[in-house]
């Protein structure tokens, strides 16, 4: 059994976490918590598609030049090839599911902007 309690733990962007639920070369399942006003750098994956699914908050997704808002239990799929980024730019944490397939591992390119 996995949850945020056992499972391995990161810091990105100085701010937020991550916890590898799955991580297998062919699936990666993270669960993240974002603060207010961070945000992730735009890039994009060459292989890897992606899901992000927001479990609370309020998460803005740029994909592809468009911005979409995610409340709770909405997701938004990010195909392989499409400069994306996340952002909170509420005033509460987000927390979310980011499932990728296959992993990004290797596979992030950071985007012009």
């Amino acid at each position: 059994m996995i949850s945020k309690a056992n499972a391995e733990h990161y810091i990105w962007g100085e701010v937020c976490d991550g916890w590898r639920l799955v991580d297998r070369p062919e699936l990666s399942v993270i669960h993240e918590r974002v603060p207010p006003g961070a945000a992730e750098l735009r890039h994009y994956h060459t292989q890897s598609r992606q899901f992000f699914f927001v479990l609370a908050g309020t998460a803005t997704l740029e994909l592809g030049g468009v911005r979409e808002t995610l409340g709770p239990q909405q997701g938004l799929e990010v195909p392989p090839g499409v400069p994306h980024q996340l952002l909170n730019l509420s005033d509460a944490d987000i927390e979310f599911l980011v499932i990728s397939q296959p992993t990004t591992r290797g596979d992030r390119v950071l985007a012009d902007e």
